[in-house]
Order: structure tokens, then sequence, then C-alpha cells
């Protein structure tokens, strides 16, 4: 068994990535004194559903690249995987920086292809690793 390295490295990437969108969050609630939830305030609802779905998605993500890593999915698989998928979610994290890309404004047309994109290579990364895990293991 290796130790999953590409898996660390995207890992190291992501998390840092999950830190610079938690601070947004943190400094808005201080700011406007919000504790829990959104307070209503679109804002803040955009910079917590931001942080909010890369979380939901890269931790996950993580831990089958790590194991498609350690076991039966080629590296160079894994690292292009890796780089899709982190590409993607910097995307997304853009996109929902606006309100175009996170709600559907009639401007600003390339925050909505840029949220398309890291939701597509998002399920596509999850979909890729899944099956060849599951094929390389059958």
């Amino acid at each position: 068994m290796t130790i999953p390295i590409i898996a660390a490295f995207a890992g190291a990437l992501l998390v840092i990535l999950q830190a610079i969108l938690m601070l947004p969050v943190a400094m808005h609630r201080i700011r406007n004194r919000i504790a829990l939830g959104t307070g209503d305030d679109p804002v803040l609802e955009r910079k917590v559903r931001r942080h909010g779905n890369l979380a939901e998605n890269a931790a996950l993500f993580i831990v089958v690249l790590a194991l498609a890593e350690m076991t039966v999915v080629p590296n160079d698989v894994v690292r292009n995987i890796a780089i899709i998928f982190l590409a993607g979610r910097i995307l997304h994290a853009i996109a929902l920086s606006t309100v175009s890309g996170s709600h559907g404004a009639d401007t600003g047309k390339i925050f909505q292809a840029f949220r398309a994109i890291g939701a597509f290579t998002t399920f596509g990364g999850f979909l890729v690793l899944g099956g060849y895990i599951l094929a390389g293991l059958f």
C-alpha cells in the first residue's frame, strides 16, 4: 500500500480554500451581529452557501481520492481527477461570490457557467472515482 501523496496535497489545498471561504462568513457575522443562521441577509447567505458547499463535497472527495490512490486507480488518473475537482471547486466558489452566480441574475453569465462547471466537475469526479474503484476491485 502506498501513502496517498496526491490526496494529501489536494486535501491541503482544499482545507486552505475552506479556511479562505470561512473567514468572510465569520467577519460578516461579527460585523452584522448575526450569531446563527443568516438573519435574512442575502450576502451572508451567499457566503455561507459558498463555504458550506465546499464542506459538503471536499471531505468525501478526499477520502475516496485517497482510497483510489492506495488501491487500484493509476496515479495519473488520480492526479487528473484531483486537478479537475480542485479547478471546479475554485470556479464554483468564485461563482457563488456573485449574485449572478448564486441567484442566476441576467448579468454575468460567466459566473453561471463557473457554477455549472463546478457542479459538473464535482459530480463527475465522484462518478469517475467510484467507477474506477469498482472496476478495479471487481
